[in-house]
């Protein structure tokens, strides 16, 4: 397993990994590798998402490349 560096993702970007999940059938698993984010993560926005407490991460906004980067790292 590799360490992802902390970053900050939009409300957007969370919102459509846990529709993935969720409306897709995808596995969490799958979904966590596809965007590079960790499952645990993901497993936050979820329940987060079920609470109706997906809120927009503080940081600037990451782009594709970004993550991208991150992911290869």
């Amino acid at each position: 397993m590799y360490k992802i560096p902390k970053q900050s993702y939009t409300t957007e970007f969370k919102q459509e990994a846990v529709r993935l999940v969720e409306a897709e059938g995808k596995s969490p698993a799958q979904v966590a590798r596809e965007l590079g984010i960790s499952e645990q993560t993901l497993s936050n926005w979820r329940k987060a998402s079920k609470a109706g407490k997906l809120a927009a991460g503080t940081g600037k906004a990451i782009t594709p490349e970004q993550m991208e980067l991150s992911r290869l790292r």
